[in-house]
């Protein structure tokens, strides 16, 4: 395993999914096809509009008797509306909430790590795996009605990697009803956890067939993951030699980071950028425009997205390596909350992916120009600097500082 990046393996069949409108369909019709259990971690996971056929599924599964295990967010998921949650409970559907905030959450650290990868496994032999939360496409839970959906994409996998997905997501639920043992005095129960996470039996991969997309499932977290999906972008970018399109809704890149893009674009590479152009949360909006001028005057095209919410984490680089999940290219995807991405070396897929992603910039995006960059108004450099004073500090506060 170089630098902590798991090796690609031969043998997915893989389908790009985008937005709600086509991830939902495919993960309903996977959960309605489960015949021992389903395993689903979110950051969000809400209940209006189309994400209520997700929670619908979840349920008839659990009733003809699919162990359903869900995983949320504490922070990116409320409270469930009381007549979902009779429904969960009624069918026996097992939900558990990851590190919900507790009163003192602002000045807590430890708290600030999050559950934000989205990750399903079906009976151990299809996975999903990508940027897109439980939520539709046109809702947002803080700005309410959407003008057209967020860009953002998943990808449906068949093949080795479902293994990985699945000792994954059976880890956590492992480990936090092992701390949940804990925190109730239960020792027993802790031990009787741990050793059922041991002796679970895991399913076994089918045998790979000699044809098929090269993929790996790449994760972010604080124990053994802590910098694999950044270097597994250093790598694909440093080994570039013709394009490197990139897709991101939070990009604030770090040092490595914005040394690698300069100088990929200072050896010829096309560099393009697909950012966020409308407002959604001060820091992430404002923090990541002093890091512009640079990228500009190195050569690199940015474009910021803004018919919606661009929520999308993928890039494409030499139209054959493609990434896509959770990660955002900012210190809290990489430095601390937990991730998923899937790294695929596939042309066809790349293709799909690219294709896509080059008419958003061409039909939905608006380029950015030095000379529009150096004219921003005095009260937006203030921001940023607000914002990016806020965000080093938060840094400090982790020990993260350095990094970036």
């Amino acid at each position: 395993m170089a630098h902590g990046i798991p090796p690609l393996r031969t043998g997915h069949a893989l389908r790009l999914l985008e937005g709600s409108a086509e991830f939902f369909p495919a993960l309903v019709e996977a959960i309605d096809a489960a015949r021992r259990e389903v395993w689903l971690e979110t950051y969000i996971f809400d209940f209006t509009g189309a994400s209520e056929a997700v929670a619908g599924a979840l349920v008839e599964a659990a009733r003809r008797g699919v162990r359903v295990h869900v995983v949320v967010d504490g922070f990116g998921t409320p409270a469930v509306p009381p007549e979902w949650r009779r429904r969960l409970v009624a069918a026996g559907v097992q939900w558990r909430t990851f590190a919900p905030p507790g009163r003192f959450y602002v000045v807590t650290p430890r708290s600030w790590r999050r559950l934000h990868r989205k990750l399903c496994v079906i009976d151990g032999n299809v996975a999903f795996c990508g940027g897109i939360n439980i939520l539709d496409d046109l809702h947002d839970p803080n700005h309410g009605t959407l003008p057209a959906p967020r860009l953002d994409f998943a990808v449906r996998v068949a093949g080795p990697l479902v293994v990985d997905a699945y000792a994954t997501v059976l880890h956590l639920w492992q480990r936090m009803r092992t701390f949940e043992d804990l925190r109730e005095g239960d020792l027993e129960g802790a031990i009787t956890s741990l050793r059922e996470l041991r002796q679970r039996p895991r399913p076994l991969p089918a045998a790979p067939p000699q044809r098929g997309s090269r993929a790996a499932l790449v994760l972010r977290d604080n124990l053994r993951f802590r910098a694999s999906i950044e270097k597994s972008y250093l790598r694909a970018i440093g080994r570039a030699r013709q394009e490197i399109l990139i897709a991101n809704a939070y990009f604030v890149p770090g040092r490595r980071m914005r040394d690698a893009l300069t100088n990929a674009a200072r050896r010829g590479v096309r560099v393009v950028l697909l950012l966020q152009g409308r407002y959604e949360y001060f820091m992430q909006y404002y923090a990541a425009r002093p890091v512009y001028g640079a990228l500009l005057r190195a050569g690199i095209e940015i474009h910021e997205y803004s018919p919606s919410f661009l929520h999308a984490k993928v890039a494409v680089i030499d139209g054959t390596w493609a990434t896509l999940g959770s990660s955002n290219l900012d210190p809290l995807s990489l430095l601390l909350a937990r991730e998923a991405n899937v790294v695929i070396e596939d042309a066809g897929f790349a293709a799909a992916l690219r294709a896509r992603l080059l008419d958003a910039v061409g039909r939905e995006g608006e380029p950015m120009l030095v000379s529009q960059y150096d004219q921003r108004s005095l009260r937006e450099r203030l921001f940023e600097r607000v914002a990016l004073a806020v965000m080093r500090l938060a840094l400090a506060v982790q020990g993260k500082r350095r990094y970036w």
